[in-house]
């Protein structure tokens, strides 16, 4: 017997974006991006394909955005972002994103972005007393990614709609 599902016919956009959490001598490793407000950063990675383990997602975006090869780790972090719900809603309203956040390993870098977002400039190893002066989405990764890096970080996972 089939179980039939409530269909929602909301023109929105929704995705799973998967994420990385990359420690290497300390540092975090964040992608630098430009909008006409200024730099911000973010954590490396991005949509899931079809058909694609949210680990393979991570892995993929990662190489585009960074052209780092990483080992994946576990999910530490989970998000939503509705964007109605925030700073950018003028432009993001139809936006709901589910971002998990997963730690990964620095194997290798293979080379340099092949893909990055069409907003992102660059790619930086940002010290963790650093992330209190950087515009950082979502911002309340400038209190947790301390305690990431320092081991001390006892959650929660589920961070709520955040940004």
């Amino acid at each position: 017997m089939t179980e039939a599902f409530e269909t929602d016919d909301s023109t929105g956009r929704k995705r799973n974006s998967c994420k990385a959490v990359i420690v290497k001598d300390g540092n975090i490793l964040l992608t630098l991006n430009s909008d006409d407000t200024g730099d911000f950063y973010l954590l490396p990675g991005g949509g899931q394909k079809f058909g694609e383990t949210l680990l393979q997602a991570m892995q993929r975006e990662v190489m585009e955005e960074t052209g780092w090869v990483v080992e994946p780790g576990e999910l530490i972090l989970a998000r939503d972002y509705v964007g109605a719900n925030h700073e950018f809603a003028r432009w993001e309203a139809d936006v709901h994103q589910t971002e998990l956040m997963f730690l990964a390993i620095p194997i290798r870098l293979e080379e340099k972005a092949s893909e990055p977002d069409p907003w992102q400039t660059g790619v930086e190893w940002v010290e963790p007393e650093r992330l209190q002066n950087i515009r950082l989405y979502p911002s309340v990764l400038k209190e947790i990614l301390p305690k990431i890096i320092a081991g001390t970080y006892r959650g929660p996972i589920y961070l709520g709609d955040i940004n």
